[in-house]
């Protein structure tokens, strides 16, 4: 049995889902579209993109907006840490669905005791980057990446 308090925080976060959840997908959407087209950015995987092998699916079972989360990968390999370290907005934690914009780069952070062959086993990508987006601004996140980029 929840506690009162633990049962109004659950409540108030059931209550504002929707709204969130429709800020994250716009959000993200934008946000794939501009590293998409970035000349810093090697790869982007987000099923919003038409680039994306998952594009048809997601418009047949998520034609309102896919997810928050992006994964994808600078030019040049392990470059995300650098550009990590300028971002103002966004933070460096593991969390996704958050409000607040959130980036790991899993190879230095959730995975780094593994070597780039573990890691390729693994399927986490040396350049890989998560981006998890939030609900700030669209403008300020991609402005962001854009100064750290």
């Amino acid at each position: 049995v929840q506690s009162p308090q633990n049962a109004f925080l659950l409540n108030v976060g059931l209550e504002t889902l929707p709204l969130r959840m429709e800020r994250h997908c716009y959000n993200a959407q934008k946000v794939a579209e501009f590293l998409e087209a970035n000349e810093k950015v090697a790869w982007v995987n987000y099923p919003g993109l038409k680039s994306s092998k998952y594009y048809e699916l997601a418009q047949k079972y998520m034609p309102n907006g896919t997810c928050g989360v992006i994964s994808f990968g600078l030019k040049g390999g392990r470059k995300a840490e650098e550009m990590m370290d300028k971002l103002k907005l966004a933070a460096i934690v593991t969390h996704v669905a958050d409000s607040r914009t959130s980036i790991l780069h899993p190879a230095s952070h959730t995975h780094r005791q593994m070597n780039d062959e573990q890691l390729k086993e693994a399927g986490v990508a040396p350049d890989l980057i998560r981006l998890s987006v939030g609900i700030e601004n669209v403008n300020d996140i991609i402005a962001d990446l854009e100064q750290a980029l």
